[in-house]
């Protein structure tokens, strides 16, 4: 049941900002049956929602109460609170969903600014484009309270998959930039990886749409190494199994080989080589590929982050 009493698949839901990506998710609402409210500074943006069954309202103040969920997704945080901060009264009681893009400082600021208000709050992080937004393929990630979220999760629930990441409102953003970091590693991975099969030389030129269906189901392996190796980072432990470091450092002369042969930049695999080089001089040759975390976080410093334990994992030294 939503606040107001219905039931998901008819609760009431106000949508502040009709950009791109608001209108987007205006109409996720809508087609989901949900009653929705909009409002956008400029009020003909609105025009096309309305066509298909919104509300639209000529005042913020308006829109905020319409609905007991209230999701903002403007241009920058402090475009949020212009809107919002003078509608603090109206908050009261009621839930802001904020997924507007901006930092973990930026997130927490706006959850003080809610409770004080007296509304729940979840901050919310998109992780698609406009066209991505109602398919359930796409995650959507929120933080802040448990309850707030589980109260609307069904509604949410029209935009993409909703998952609840924890009760600091900041981490959504820290996922979102973590998430960005993987998808543009992996990006510029795939990218080095479609050139080196597709520059000239042994084996020919291959397609990179050929290429990328083996590349996607190798993926599957990739997804199992990671799995494996997550338990292992958290423990500070890295027991090597079948595929240890040095048979990594190996294989990486290989594709370093391969990419300065082919005249493709070779920097990604040299990247590669260095940190297994690094570790592997440290005595860690036996390891797994997870022990290059220590490697990562130091930012190649020896008194980095992660130099004040003696097993190289992030906090002080012991007194």
């Amino acid at each position: 049941m939503s606040t107001d009493g219905s039931t998901d698949a008819s609760a009431r839901v106000t949508v502040l900002g009709l950009g791109a990506m608001g209108a987007a998710l205006a109409g996720a609402f809508v087609d989901a049956g949900h009653r929705t409210t909009v409002w956008n500074r400029t009020s003909g943006k609105a025009d096309a929602l309305v066509a298909r069954g919104a509300v639209a309202t000529a005042t913020a103040a308006e829109a905020v109460t319409a609905s007991p969920l209230v999701v903002v997704c403007l241009s920058s945080y402090d475009g949020v609170h212009e809107v919002a901060g003078p509608l603090a009264g109206e908050f009261a009681g009621r839930t802001l969903v904020n997924l507007t893009s901006g930092s973990p400082v930026h997130a927490q600021e706006t959850a003080a600014w809610a409770e004080r208000s007296g509304a729940g709050y979840l901050d919310g992080v998109i992780m698609t484009t406009p066209s991505g937004i109602g398919n359930r393929d796409f995650l959507q990630l929120y933080a802040g309270s448990q309850a707030v979220f589980e109260e609307h999760r069904g509604t949410l629930a029209a935009l993409g998959e909703p998952l609840h990441v924890g009760a600091d409102t900041a981490l959504s953003s820290v996922y979102d930039t973590a998430l960005l970091g993987l998808m543009w590693s992996t990006l510029t991975g795939w990218l080095h990886t479609v050139a080196l099969i597709g520059a000239d030389g042994p084996g020919g030129n291959v397609s990179a749409t050929a290429y990328t269906e083996v590349a996607d189901r190798w993926m599957r392996t990739v997804r199992f190494f990671m799995s494996a190796y997550a338990p292992q980072i958290d423990s500070g432990r890295y027991p090597s199994g079948e595929f240890p470091l040095e048979l990594h450092r190996m294989t990486m002369d290989v594709l370093l080989h391969a990419s300065r042969l082919r005249g493709v930049d070779a920097r990604m695999a040299e990247l590669f080589r260095e940190l297994t080089e690094r570790a592997v001089a440290a005595g860690h040759a036996g390891d797994s590929y997870a022990r290059l975390i220590e490697y990562v976080r130091t930012d190649g410093r020896p008194d980095g982050p992660a130099a004040g334990r003696p097993d190289g994992r992030p906090g002080a030294a012991p007194a």
